[in-house]
């Protein structure tokens, strides 16, 4: 399976990174509507949408307001937005205010609040609540067994997007996060900077690494980095240094990426 990183910064663009927003082009499910989502339409292959909101903050949600010019320049039958409802609640009163966006999108909103899981074709989606200002969620994806034309994968592939936490540590959380085969978590903050990721709801090298050596993906990809950060590629060294005892294969996201995982996490 194949994960596009339409924008891997957190808060704010900068000149190489847009907002949180990664894509799935397969099974047509967008993590995120940050600032890099209109990189979305020349990759869309199916004719629904469904996009997961982690939370409702603004570098999350602004892509939404792209939909009309992206859904203009390739058509789907269907558009789902799945968040908590508070959230969905808040961005349908704010957000597309007809005073901020004057038009009325073409879209179904879907509360996830009594859904502890749901599924999206071939994907079962669960979620967990994780700390951040105003609250966010995590969002496990367990695809089932497809055919590829060198043979089957396994009977499932499991993907994680943690993004916006300081990360939960707790038994729960980790048994809920283990056997990964694609761990997305974000990465804001050096360790030395720790107290500055606890303050502001954010993750850092150290406790990143502590969540891959507890659960074990067979790759670790750091998201949601820092814009202001003139070295991220050293968030990566870090976390592979906390992580040398018992390695664990590590990537940092970089815009415009194509990451395939599954069999072989090629």
């Amino acid at each position: 399976m194949q994960l596009h990183c339409l924008g891997t910064a957190g808060y704010h663009p900068n000149e190489d990174r847009h907002t949180s927003c990664y894509f799935l082009p397969e099974s047509g499910i967008v993590l995120d509507a940050g600032t890099g989502m209109f990189r979305l339409p020349a990759l869309i292959q199916t004719p629904s949408l469904d996009i997961l909101l982690s939370h409702a903050h603004l570098d999350h949600i602004a892509g939404l307001t792209f939909l009309l010019d992206i859904l203009h320049q390739h058509p789907v039958q269907t558009v789902r937005i799945w968040g908590e409802a508070k959230k969905l609640s808040a961005i349908r009163e704010h957000l597309f205010s007809e005073l901020v966006f004057p038009v009325q999108l073409d879209v179904q909103w879907c509360e996830i609040d009594e859904l502890p899981q749901f599924d999206l074709g071939d994907c079962t989606v669960s979620w967990q609540r994780q700390e951040h200002p105003g609250g966010s969620v995590g969002y496990r994806l367990d695809f089932s067994r497809r055919q590829q034309s060198g043979g089957v994968t396994p009977e499932r592939l499991r993907l994680l997007y943690l993004t916006d936490t300081t990360g939960r540590t707790d038994q729960e959380m980790m048994h809920w996060c283990s056997e990964a085969d694609l761990m997305m978590h974000e990465c804001y903050f050096p360790t030395d900077k720790s107290q500055w990721a606890i303050r502001t709801g954010h993750s850092w090298t150290d406790r990143v690494a502590e969540i891959a050596a507890a659960t074990r993906p067979a790759l670790l990809l750091l998201t949601h980095v820092n814009p202001l950060d003139p070295d991220p590629g050293a968030l990566r060294r870090q976390v592979e240094k906390a992580l040398h005892a018992d390695p664990i294969p590590t990537r940092l996201a970089e815009d415009r990426m194509k990451l395939s995982f599954g069999v072989g996490n090629g």
